[in-house]
């Protein structure tokens, strides 16, 4: 068992809410680990900056990236 809660919708903050919309509109879901570290808005923020810079479009394909993120997580036995 973790020492945060994942936020959902409903406990965040507004800024949140929003943050969290634009990525299940983008995603199709928001992450645990984007619930998690939604406790630090102003973190969350960089981090979501930072994985869409990561994840999307560049020389190595996104659905390559995508099973590598769940291959790594897998191995080390994320809740994912």
């Amino acid at each position: 068992m973790g020492r945060l809660n994942r936020l959902s919708p409903e406990q965040a903050s507004a800024e949140v809410r929003e943050l969290f919309r634009s990525f299940l509109a983008e995603r199709g879901n928001v992450p645990n680990m984007f619930r998690t570290v939604a406790h630090r808005p102003e973190i969350l923020t960089t981090m979501l900056a930072h994985f869409r810079a990561v994840m999307g479009p560049g020389t190595v394909p996104v659905p390559f990236k995508e099973m590598l993120a769940v291959r790594v997580s897998r191995l080390n036995d994320c809740d994912y």
